[in-house]
């Protein structure tokens, strides 16, 4: 008995620690200053900026937030460093160029077979298969198998589609020991434009993170991108830009996951359509089907989703119904691609306040809905928004005679071009690797000319030449 005293008082002892380990975060204003007066010394305000404060809390204040009120995701944004939290809160979103692409609906003929295929019972079954590892909360071993086993699921639903243009990698990151996963579909004509879903993989309780069970919050956005993709993979859809698909770790504890993904993807250049987030599809608490969450996300993209159910889903056996919402701080991961500038959306399962009340709960299981009926409707709309922004006809036009004569070869590691013209048509040549970084980039090029590729591994590759108007030309190139 004196033993398990000790013990118990050892277990108590611990997870106090844990729950003082302090970090810091930017949160809304007004949560900040309500947490400072609810749990002095848990969390100090380091800056203010409009609605916004930059925090030094510790995980005991991050639990007391989510039980003060009903939040959806943690209810802040992790930063690794004070630096961060402040160049983070005072710097302005850059704004995304909503022209890049034109966001055209034309592929009724393979959307309609698709909406045939979404398969209900799979997505049931992919979200029980999750919920059953108990916690995903990302510090668990369990949280980790879950991303070595979704990894697993997607190269083998892949392979069994034939795809040989698929590929699935962990991403390891700074501030979790859970990877997230990413799935990628290369464009066949252009390969470094990528288009994003994604949700989180990880769950949280704040109840005790060893009971996590994470079925809605969210397993169903998990399941939900997963049976989109593979109903493409069924009717043998070929992407014209690369589509990745997404499951972020450490969504729980401050967008850690996907923030570290989107920093990376802008450090690095990579061009990025749109993302799209799916994160709780599976309650049906709102009168409308989906409420898009109209704060920390692209009013282009939103209008473009919204046209998608206008058109595909107004109607009939596949109807959705929609509306619009806030949650009032950057409450997934959408906000990280936000904030780095670029496209998000996020399509939310109710209005917020009457989503699911039992995230963050031990009861967040299967069993509160019986049915994935709610999350169907969210793969059909993943499933167009794929479709039709991954497609090639947004993109500005070339002249076919000049496409025609571009010449590109690599001989003893040396990019040798060249295009029949009488004038200087392209602008700028771009070497990019096929998870879209950025290697090599020279403007104000000539008609002819011989890049270096110093440093460059053997692989593929894929060479874009850029007109001044961003019009845009790839070749792919083998480096031996």
């Amino acid at each position: 008995m004196k033993f398990i005293t000790s013990l118990l008082l050892l277990v108590a002892l611990s997870m106090q620690a844990q729950d003082n380990t302090r970090f810091y975060a930017t949160m809304s204003l007004s949560d900040a200053k309500e947490l400072e007066k609810d749990v002095p010394g848990e969390l100090e305000i380091l800056a203010e900026y409009r609605n916004e404060a930059a925090v030094y809390m510790t995980t005991f204040a991050s639990h007391k937030l989510r039980e003060r009120v009903l939040v959806h995701g943690p209810g802040y944004i992790f930063k690794p460093s004070l630096e961060e939290a402040i160049r983070d809160l005072e710097a302005p979103i850059r704004n995304p160029n909503p022209n890049r692409i034109a966001f055209t609906i034309t592929e009724d003929v393979i959307v309609n077979q698709i909406l045939e295929l979404i398969n209900t019972q799979n997505i049931e079954d992919h979200i029980i298969d999750l919920e059953n590892y108990v916690t995903r909360y990302h510090d668990r071993a369990s949280a980790t198998q879950a991303a070595i086993d979704l990894k697993a699921k997607w190269e083998a639903m892949a392979a069994s589609y034939g795809r040989v243009d698929v590929s699935v990698r962990l991403y390891n990151h700074v501030s979790t020991n859970m990877p997230s996963v990413i799935m990628t579909i290369t464009g066949a004509e252009f390969p470094n434009e990528f288009v994003i879903v994604g949700g989180h993989l990880d769950s949280t309780s704040n109840q005790g993170n060893n009971n996590a069970p994470g079925a809605d919050d969210d397993a169903s956005g998990i399941a939900t991108i997963t049976e989109a993709v593979r109903s493409l993979f069924e009717v043998g859809f070929v992407p014209k830009r690369t589509i990745e698909v997404m499951a972020y770790a450490a969504e729980e504890i401050g967008l850690v996951g996907s923030a570290e993904i989107a920093n990376e993807y802008d450090n690095n250049n990579i061009n990025v359509v749109a993302v799209t987030q799916f994160d709780m599809t599976n309650y049906n608490g709102s009168a409308n089907d989906v409420s898009f969450i109209t704060d920390f996300t692209n009013s282009t993209l939103n209008d473009f989703l919204m046209d998608l159910l206008d058109h595909y889903n107004d109607s009939g056996a596949h109807q959705v119904t929609y509306g619009t919402s806030l949650c009032n701080y950057g409450c997934s991961d959408h906000a990280s691609w936000y904030n780095e500038g670029y496209m998000a959306a996020f399509p939310f399962e109710a209005n917020f306040g009457q989503h699911n009340p039992n995230i963050h709960s031990p009861n967040d299981t299967f069993s509160i809905s019986g049915t994935a009926e709610h999350a169907t409707k969210f793969a059909k709309l993943c499933a167009e928004f794929l479709i039709e922004s991954a497609k090639s006809d947004g993109i500005l036009s070339i002249d076919n005679a000049i496409v025609s004569t571009i010449f590109v070869k690599v001989d003893n590691n040396m990019l040798i071009y060249n295009w029949d013209a009488t004038e200087e048509y392209f602008d700028s040549i771009r070497l990019y690797d096929l998870f879209g970084r950025e290697l090599i980039r020279k403007d104000n090029i000539a008609a002819r000319g011989i890049i270096p590729l110093q440093n460059i591994s053997a692989g593929v590759y894929i060479v874009s030449f850029i007109t001044e108007r961003n019009e845009l030309i790839s070749k792919k190139i083998m480096v031996e």
